[in-house]
Formats: structure tokens, C-alpha cells, sequence
């Protein structure tokens, strides 16, 4: 069973970039997707980001919601079982807890009905000057 662990978060000024790290232990990521999640105070937990399947040969493309599309770009390192959230020209708006999901069946973005078993414990990301 796959454990996920975020890190990279912190303070950062408005403007500014950080990259979270998502690690996999205990299974490979190499054959799923995972998506990207924040959750700020007060509010629903939103998915920001998705990083498919890059195993198999067929290209499934990222996705990124509305609130991130241009600023943050998700990619994967397999070698290291990890995904990655590069963000960037951080606001504000942005500070939140963010985590990282995946599901054993899960392997491009557009899949409907993903019951994400397998988070992570979050990483705080607070953007302030």
C-alpha cells in the first residue's frame, strides 16, 4: 500500500515560488496519477493540480485548475517516486494546506469518480509579506 508524504511548504512573500515535494513509499507511482489538493481556512478542499501516468507510452496530458493554470506546473521524477508541484507568482489567495492524492486506478487526469484512498499527511504553504 502506498504511503504519500508532502514537504516544501513555508512562508513565502507574495510573488514569490515554492515547490512541494510528494514522496511515495511502500509502492510505485510510476503506474498512477496523482493530483494535487489545498484546503484553506474556512473553506472546501479544491483540486489544483493532477501530474498522470507517464509509464506505458501514451501521453496523458497534466491539469490544472483555473486558480493555478499558468502559475504552477506539476511534474514527476520516477526515478525518486516523486511528484512535484512547481508554484509560482504566489498570492495570497494561494495559502493553504496542500496535500497529494493518488488511487491505485488512477492513471489520467480526466478520470471521473476517483475515490483517492491515499493521501498525505499536507504541507502548509502560507504566502504573506
Amino acid at each position: 500500500q502506498v504511503q504519500l508524504a508532502e514537504s516544501g511548504g513555508g512562508l513565502v512573500q507574495p510573488g514569490g515560488s515554492l515547490r512541494l515535494s510528494c514522496e511515495a513509499s511502500g509502492s510505485t507511482l510510476d503506474y498512477v496519477a496523482v493530483r494535487w489538493f489545498r484546503q484553506a481556512p474556512g473553506k472546501e478542499r479544491e483540486a489544483i493540480a493532477c501530474s498522470p501516468t507517464t509509464t506505458g507510452g501514451t501521453y496523458y496530458p497534466d491539469s490544472y485548475s483555473d486558480a493555478v493554470k499558468g502559475r504552477f506546473t506539476a511534474s514527476r521524477d520516477n526515478s525518486k517516486n516523486t511528484v512535484y508541484l512547481q508554484m509560482r507568482s504566489l498570492k495570497p489567495e494561494d495559502t493553504a494546506v496542500y496535500y497529494c492524492a493518488t488511487d491505485p486506478g488512477f492513471y489520467k487526469c480526466d478520470q471521473e469518480y476517483i475515490n483517492y484512498p491515499h493521501w498525505g499527511q499536507g504541507t502548509q504553504v502560507t504566502v504573506s509579506s
